[in-house]
């Protein structure tokens, strides 16, 4: 459907965190949505996002027969308005203004065609499979508090429970007594292994009981849990740092993953903490939660084309089968649908 048939809309403080509200996460869904295929929940999640990006940029080209250099600007307030971002916004302005330009002009039809194949273009392709390796795999997980954190962690435990892996879980954000505690309700309600130690704790320390655990007891999968503080990046580097050491100890290259959570409600917010985290470690793929509650699904494509990480999982629900792998095509093609 092109943007100007009957398409309404495309891309398009903090909300309250819905990770400490764990005792309302619905595990069974409801029997509707369980008859959605993944793509499909996708496209439902991006409603709000289709609805924002599409209005206005269909009242942007509205009448117009052809995009020349008088309505460019237009369309760039459209792209940033969407959570895109600005410097990737004006990397899709450029190359429009390019192809404007060597074509004399470029329809509104052929508008719809370039922006997707453009956003095709700065999208990282992920993979989510786990290589075979003669040790436990190592995920490490970073993000501030509210993001959904912790209840990511609890899903992909699930999911990769459900794949026959055995799972076991670190607790190493010890600062806070309800960041443990809810983890420990999440290894409870999927049947894996926790591995915690007392408030105030090293963090460290329980990484490097986890991972040891996890080898001597055969385990496929290690999901650490850090402290969700978004405090100077000198101390940040250094917690984080000294846990990577401490595991790599005990495993080889661990951890194989570092994935940093962000909410996708929050937009440019969300891009903000990737450059606080992306400065403070090495961080190899992200999470991003929330995505069917907001308008602002557009800071997908600007953070993975920023920081060159790809999107691993997106959150499109509640539920604790709602966290995606995410797919670089569905994706687009549930944008542009």
């Amino acid at each position: 459907m092109g943007i100007f048939g009957k398409v309404k809309g495309l891309f398009n403080d903090k909300d309250k965190p819905k990770e400490f509200a764990i005792d309302k996460v619905d595990n069974s869904d409801s029997k509707s949505k369980n008859l959605l295929s993944d793509k499909q929940k996708l496209g439902e999640g991006l409603k709000k996002t289709k609805k924002s990006f599409f209005d206005k940029l269909a009242k942007t080209v509205a009448g117009k027969s052809v995009i020349d250099d008088s309505i460019l600007d237009d369309i760039e307030e459209a792209l940033i308005a969407s959570d895109i971002g600005v410097e990737t916004t004006l990397k899709i302005i450029e190359k429009l203004e390019s192809r404007v330009k060597k074509e004399n002009y470029l329809n509104s039809n052929e508008l719809n065609s370039f922006l997707k194949e453009e956003i095709g273009t700065l999208i990282k392709d992920s993979c989510q499979s786990i290589p075979n390796i003669s040790d436990p795999y190592v995920i490490m997980v970073v993000g501030v508090n509210g993001v959904g954190k912790t209840t990511t962690i609890g899903k992909l435990a699930n999911k990769f429970k459900s794949q026959g892996k055995k799972v076991v879980l670190g607790a190493a954000d010890t600062f806070r007594a309800a960041a443990v505690d809810q983890l420990v309700i999440w290894a409870e309600r999927v049947g894996v292994e926790i591995v915690k130690q007392d408030m105030g704790s090293d963090p460290a320390s329980v990484a490097f009981d986890t991972v040891q655990s996890a080898k001597a007891n055969g385990a496929d999968v290690v999901i650490i849990d850090t402290a969700g503080r978004l405090h100077n990046n000198v101390n940040l580097m250094r917690e984080l740092g000294k846990i990577r050491n401490v595991m790599g100890k005990v495993i080889d290259e661990s951890p194989h993953d570092v994935m940093l959570v962000l909410d996708a409600s929050t937009g440019q917010n969300a891009i903000e903490q990737a450059k606080q985290f992306t400065a403070a470690t090495d961080v190899s793929s992200i999470a991003l939660t929330k995505l069917d509650g907001t308008a602002k699904g557009g800071v997908v494509i600007g953070i993975s084309d920023q920081f060159k990480i790809p999107v691993r999982y997106i959150g499109v629900g509640e539920g604790i089968n709602d966290l995606q792998e995410f797919s670089k095509q569905d994706f687009i093609d549930s944008i542009f649908s």
